[in-house]
């Protein structure tokens, strides 16, 4: 006689508390997931267990280094961006790391290759570029040493991966440590602040350096003093300019570097933030967007309205001078989305394009004033070859740097003498050198 088959229920389903276990585990899961998503809005790190240090420095109360924060308002995000895991980061940004070297060593050899220098000395290569391969060689501006110590020029050659870089001129802002920073950065970056003596000095009051020491640091700052009796400029802002723009040349062994305002404090490790905006992105710089402007030109009327730049006539001359030159307003043809970036942060891959951009934008600052907003677009447009650029969301930037309030003194901030406001004059733009650029950007022609 046969047996009659029976079929019971998986052990998995006997259990009613077991069910109801597994519905509030993975409600639970999807419901975390779902708040990292809302919570970081721009940023998502693959693994969240990287090793991140913990704080870097112990500041005395009375330095105030998170004084006058700058609160964000934004939510959304329309391009996320992705963190890989930090080991497999670190590995990969050493491989090419290694890989940048034996391409270096090549052209320290006089390799012939136009596109490693051919046999320019290493001196010539850093002031000149030959971009265009017909002999015509562009200078780098700044042919006079920046006035720090032999000790600190030698560490500074001795940078060859990535450096993070910032200075404080006349006191104006405190410095503040990264955060989030892998356990393995701070032997693989270099980290340095270019202070002058007005900043030496209130670091000194407080008790966090000393004047006497050949190498100071700061948390993970290295501290290097710009001598004020040889600085390059009365402007302070000037003076910045030269670590900003010119950081290629301070640092000449180093493959990537990260310029951050010192108005700033950076929450992501270097690390990351250059290989997702950088290296994944294959291109030679990130900078991010402006966050109210599209067109050169409102800069410009921006920059003379709140007094940015005392000199309004040379705000009309500069843009008079670009609009002569080809400057066009803003448009969807071109290969970037705005022709305004926020230039508190820039990230690099040292490039003969990228050092390229660098030394014209310092050339231009030089003759017209520091503020780079207005000579960036008519730089970039106009150069050849072509920047690879990544100009990022301004909801990317507030997530990976707190903004901070510069330094507030009796009598203000303010650079040069009192001026009316400029728009108030029609006289500022009001020659007709600039009106087609105008109309452009106002609509009225679409030629």
């Amino acid at each position: 006689m046969g047996k009659i088959a029976t079929f019971s229920k998986p052990l998995l389903f006997q259990s009613k508390l077991l069910c109801i276990s597994l519905v509030y585990l993975f409600s639970a899961l999807f419901f975390a997931a779902h708040f990292t998503f809302s919570a970081t809005k721009c940023l998502f790190r693959w693994s969240p267990f990287d090793p991140v240090q913990a704080p870097l420095f112990s500041y005395p109360s009375s330095y105030g280094e998170h004084k006058h924060a700058i609160p964000t308002t934004r939510s959304s995000c329309d391009s996320p961006v992705y963190f890989s895991e930090y080991w497999k980061v670190l590995r990969e940004m050493r491989r090419i790391g290694n890989d940048y070297g034996a391409l270096r060593m090549r052209y320290m050899q006089g390799n012939n290759d136009r596109s490693f220098g051919g046999n320019l000395s290493v001196a010539k290569r850093f002031s000149y570029f030959d971009f265009r391969g017909d002999g015509i060689e562009v200078p780098c501006g700044f042919f006079i040493r920046f006035p720090i110590s032999d000790y600190d020029r030698i560490s500074m050659e001795m940078c060859d991966g990535l450096v993070v870089a910032s200075a404080i001129f006349n006191d104006h802002d405190k410095i503040r440590q990264p955060r989030g920073v892998g356990s393995e950065t701070l032997n693989s970056a270099c980290f340095f602040m270019f202070v002058d003596d007005a900043t030496l000095d209130r670091l000194h009051f407080h008790n966090m350096i000393s004047k006497t020491s050949t190498e100071s640091k700061i948390g993970a700052w290295r501290i290097v003093k710009v001598s004020s009796e040889q600085l390059y400029d009365d402007n302070p802002a000037m003076n910045g300019v030269i670590p900003k723009y010119l950081i290629h040349r301070l640092f000449p062994n180093s493959k990537y570097s990260i310029w951050i305002d010192a108005k700033l404090q950076l929450v992501v490790d270097p690390f990351l933030l250059i290989h997702s905006l950088v290296v994944k992105q294959n291109v030679d710089m990130a900078i991010s967007r402006h966050p109210f402007f599209t067109h050169t030109m409102e800069e410009a009327m921006a920059t003379a309205r709140w007094k940015k730049w005392w000199n309004v006539n040379g705000i009309q001359l500069q843009m008079e001078t670009y609009c002569e030159h080809g400057l066009q307003p803003w448009n969807s043809t071109k290969p970037y989305p705005t022709d305004v970036p926020d230039s508190a942060l820039i990230l690099r891959r040292h490039t003969l394009a990228s050092n390229l951009f660098s030394c014209l934008m310092f050339s231009e600052l030089d003759a017209f004033n520091h503020r780079d907003q207005l000579a960036f677009a008519f730089v970039r447009d106009k150069m050849k070859p072509q920047l690879k650029m990544n100009m990022f969301g301004v909801e990317v930037f507030e997530q990976v740097a707190l903004e901070y309030r510069h330094n507030l003194k009796a009598g203000g901030a303010s650079v040069g003498p009192k001026i009316k406001r400029a728009l108030d004059s029609p006289d500022f733009l009001g020659n007709g050198k600039c009106d087609g650029y105008l109309s452009k950007m106002w609509g009225e022609s679409h030629d």
